[in-house]
């Protein structure tokens, strides 16, 4: 069994649905929940399910790819006009 220390897990929360949406952003997986444990595990499920059809090779060099995070300032009231 190979484990990876320390992916990068991106959690979104829906304050209308009142759940957590919880993806590592190299994998396209997914998982939910109403916590971030519950989001977490469900995500393990999805990791899982991507490996069976992928491969473990091929997740292994998406979480492997290095990441930047850069931070932006965004006026969004700019973008209201245009809807």
């Amino acid at each position: 069994m190979q484990t990876v220390q320390g992916i990068t897990v991106e959690f979104i929360f829906d304050p209308e649905l009142g759940i957590y949406t919880a993806r590592v952003p190299h994998i396209p997986a997914y998982g939910e929940g109403e916590t971030k444990e519950e989001a977490v595990a469900d995500l393990k499920e999805a990791i899982a399910g991507y490996i069976e059809t992928f491969g473990l090779e091929d997740a292994m060099q998406r979480v492997s790819t290095p990441i930047s995070i850069q931070h932006i300032n965004v006026d969004l009231a700019e973008f209201a006009g245009s809807q």
